[in-house]
């Protein structure tokens, strides 16, 4: 019997990342936040015509990084691409954070978190959500010591999907020490209708040690693309470059966006986006109506709390045709698919609450 592999033990113990199960022929895959509309046109010319493979892409996907300073107004420097963004939070937690340093998240968020902090070899400090399944900026400040190197702010949060209001985040990155690295991780910032919600794109360059993170996957459907940006001071974003796996963003990904950002082709998947936002809060309201205490709902998804029932309900909406992503001991988080599978998510878990 070969010996075992001498690995870092907290490694050994690492859940590998669980995607999405597949819908079956009938059904809707509602587990993985994707957009379920098919490509622009103008997209797929765009990547139809990057047919150089046989080439290295631009290692710092200067004409992606180009067209998003012109769109949020700041620098190429200001502007760092990368392979999605959970790509770009494991760059600037390998950046700032090492053994016995520390990372502060509201918890439950995104599931990558605990993983990406583990990897760098820190230090996880979840800080419980409120009861409505929001961010306690209050407890997150009070988390915060001398071994903190970064904190992250999902918003809206995934996947309870509550956002954190601007007024609350402003207060709080006026107390929070200015020489730690803040992500305010916005993934799913374009469906957000909530006026009084933060909106990182209009703090930019407020606070040196603040980073916007946003990505193509959800609102401009380049998932299987993976590319995503961060906007920051260009001495935070460099030390994330160091971090960065080489060559990692493909021409493709960034001629896609670069195409999904022309004026015609952004103002049709921005009305795509508010279309889920309909259903997204159409399915919400149903859902309270019968009962299910479903939170504020800002991103492409709806969350379900039901912690003793999670992997049974999973069981059922699955046996129904509708995927879910199940978190055991939490809820489930559904995302916002085709419209035809609105009525069937009401239907279903009304039978539920019947039952």
């Amino acid at each position: 019997m070969p010996a075992p592999l001498r690995l870092r033990p907290e490694i050994a113990a690492l859940p590998p990342y669980r995607q999405g199960r597949p819908a079956p022929a009938d059904g809707f895959k509602l587990s993985s936040n994707e957009n379920p509309f098919e490509p622009l046109p103008s997209v797929v010319d765009a990547l139809t015509s990057a047919t150089d493979v046989n080439r290295y892409p631009d290692a710092t996907a200067l004409a992606l990084r180009e067209r998003l300073a012109a769109k949020f107004g700041v620098t190429a420097d200001e502007v760092l691409v990368g392979s999605g963004s959970v790509s770009l939070l494991q760059q600037f937690v390998l950046a700032a954070a090492g053994h016995g340093d520390e990372v502060v998240y509201s918890w439950r968020s995104f599931e990558a978190y605990p993983g990406l902090v583990v990897v760098a070899g820190a230090t996880s400090v979840p800080v419980p959500n409120r009861a409505d399944g929001g961010h306690d900026l209050a407890a997150i400040e009070a988390a915060i010591s001398e071994r903190t190197r970064i904190v992250i702010v999902c918003s809206p949060n995934n996947p309870t999907g509550v956002p954190v209001k601007a007024a609350e985040f402003a207060a709080f990155m006026d107390r929070v020490p200015s020489d730690l690295i803040v992500l305010l991780d916005e993934a799913y910032a374009e469906f957000v209708t909530d006026a009084g919600a933060v909106d990182g794109s209009t703090l930019l360059g407020r606070w040196p040690n603040l980073v916007v993170l946003r990505t193509f996957s959800k609102a401009y459907g380049l998932a299987g693309l993976r590319v995503g940006y961060a906007i920051g001071s260009t001495r935070a974003l460099d030390a994330a470059r160091s971090t960065a796996i080489p060559l990692s963003v493909t021409a493709q990904a960034s001629a896609a966006a670069i195409a999904s950002l022309e004026p015609a082709a952004e103002a049709e998947l921005l009305a795509r986006v508010s279309a889920l936002a309909e259903r997204r809060d159409r399915l919400r309201t149903a859902l309270r109506a019968q009962g299910w205490d479903v939170p504020v709902a800002q991103g492409n998804f709806v969350w379900v709390p039901a912690v003793d029932r999670v992997e049974e309900l999973a069981g059922i909406l699955f046996d129904a045709g509708l995927v879910t992503r199940a978190f055991p001991g939490d809820g489930l988080r559904i995302s916002i698919g085709e419209e035809e599978s609105v009525d069937r998510l009401i239907e279903a878990l009304g039978k539920l609450v019947d039952a």
